[in-house]
C-alpha cells in the first residue's frame, strides 16, 4: 500500500542474507532517506525545487559502492 510520500515498502524478506551489522546501516540509510523524502516534500510546498545530483562514488576496496548526493535547489519562479 502506499503511503502519504507515494512510495510503496518493499515486502518483507523471507530470511536475511544480512548481517546484523548489516541490518542496522541498512535501517539507518532507510530512516535517514524517509526524513530527507519528507524534507524534501516541505521544501517543494514551501516553494522551491529540489534535485538530488550524485556527486560522488564511495568506494571501500572491496567491491561495495555507494553514492553520495548533493542537492541543487532553486527557487520559486
Amino acid at each position: 500500500m502506499p503511503n502519504k510520500s507515494g512510495f510503496q515498502d518493499a515486502p518483507p524478506d523471507e530470511g536475511s542474507a544480512f548481517s546484523p551489522e548489516q541490518e542496522s546501516a541498512i535501517r539507518i540509510v532507510a530512516n535517514n532517506l524517509h526524513r530527507l523524502n519528507e524534507s524534501v516534500v516541505k521544501a517543494v510546498e514551501a516553494g522551491v525545487t529540489i534535485e538530488l545530483m550524485r556527486t560522488a562514488r564511495y568506494h571501500n576496496e572491496t567491491g561495495n559502492w555507494g553514492d553520495q548526493l548533493t542537492p541543487v535547489i532553486r527557487p520559486a519562479k
